[in-house]
Formats: C-alpha cells, structure tokens, sequence
C-alpha cells in the first residue's frame, strides 16, 4: 500500500477546554497499541471527525470493539468526551495514518468499515492524496471477514463517482447495490452536525455500500 502522499494532514486545530481534559485524563484508556487485542466483531472507522458516528454506533452496539483511526485532536478529544459522559467503554482510538495502520490489520479480522466524508482533495494536483485508491480498497478487503461490509459516504460529486469507480474494480468486494450504482443511506450511518450544515447549503450526500464474499 503505497505510503508516499499524506492522506491526512495533521492539524492540532483548537481544543476545547472539555476536549482537552479528556485527552488529559482519558486518553490512555482509548488507545490501541496492537490491533490484533480487538475482541470481535470489530468496526473500524477511518477519519472519524468529531467522532459522532463512531460514539453513537458504539453506545448502539456495546458487544463490539469500535475503532477509529484519526489524527485531529479536537476530534480525538471530541470523541473521548462523548464516551466519558455516556459511559460508552467499547471506543479505541488509534492516532495514525490509516495507510500505516491497515497493513498491521490481522486478515479477516473487521466486519464494518466505514468511511464517512474523506477530505476530496479537490484540486488536481492533491488527487493523489484522496484516501479511497486501489491500494486502499485492497486493504480493506483484506481486513473484512467473510460477509464483512465497508460503506462510504461523500458530499463531493466528483470524488463519490471516483469512489464507486475503484471500489467496484476491486475484486474482494461486491457492490451491494449492483455494479455502477450507489446505496440508500445504511441505517449505521447518522446525521452529524457536518452533515446537516452540508444539508443547509444544498448539499446533496452518496452513499457506497459493499461486502466481501
């Protein structure tokens, strides 16, 4: 999987006096040192924002291990905040390029992956940096298990038509709604603050759904 453009770049951003406490006091207790500890089943979501998505699908489904792979730390200190306050134990966070953290995925090992609004890197000249590349999608259907599913979501029309053109062209995973066409939106998938500010100014939302055979 190539490594040679940075698909995030890592912002430290402005932490909130609540966000900043968790990462203080909490942050120990949500790191993942070795994926391999993950008690299936196991969601992996990668660039989890400020981890609304991954908190609510954790508190819905304590008996997984939920795992987030980010690199802003207002998010990351989002994240743990949300979990304190809800007494949700099932989150680890890991604080890397998900590039560098796939290949030290055990095979066969996630049942979701979900990739919620990537940056699209619009201009040209910063494609090569856009996550969702034939490396990647290589990775995550060798991460899946068996009926294992990845679903993405993206705001950004030229990059949703780019997505569902590798995802389809990787072998490991079937297209849940036929070759060429998008999903309805998964129920696994909630509206967060940037989705309805994205709503407010007419954005229009496509949603990727595959699974691994």
């Amino acid at each position: 999987m190539t490594r040679d453009a940075r698909v995030y770049v890592r912002r430290r951003g402005r932490l909130t006096s609540g966000q900043a406490r968790a990462l203080a006091e909490h942050a120990h207790r949500y790191r993942l040192a070795d994926p391999a500890d993950c008690s299936p089943p196991v969601l992996l979501e990668v660039g989890f924002g400020m981890g609304q998505a991954l908190a609510a699908f954790a508190e819905a489904h304590p008996d997984w291990t939920c795992v987030g792979v980010d690199v802003y730390q207002p998010g990351i200190g989002s994240l743990i905040l949300q979990c304190e306050r809800a007494e949700i134990e099932n989150v680890r966070v890991v604080e890397d390029d998900v590039r560098r953290v796939l290949p030290r995925w055990p095979d066969a090992s996630v049942r979701l992956v979900a990739v919620y609004f990537p940056d699209p890197w619009p201009k040209a000249r910063h494609h090569k940096r856009r996550l969702v590349q034939p490396p990647f999608a290589a990775e995550v259907a060798r991460v899946l298990e068996p009926g294992g599913r990845v679903l993405l979501a993206t705001d950004w029309a030229p990059y949703a038509e780019r997505m569902l053109e590798v995802m389809d062209a990787e072998p490991g995973l079937v297209n849940a709604s036929g070759p060429g066409a998008f999903a309805p939106r998964p129920s696994e998938r909630p509206v967060t603050r940037f989705e309805s500010r994205g709503q407010a100014l007419g954005h229009a939302v496509w949603d990727l759904a595959y699974t691994k055979d």
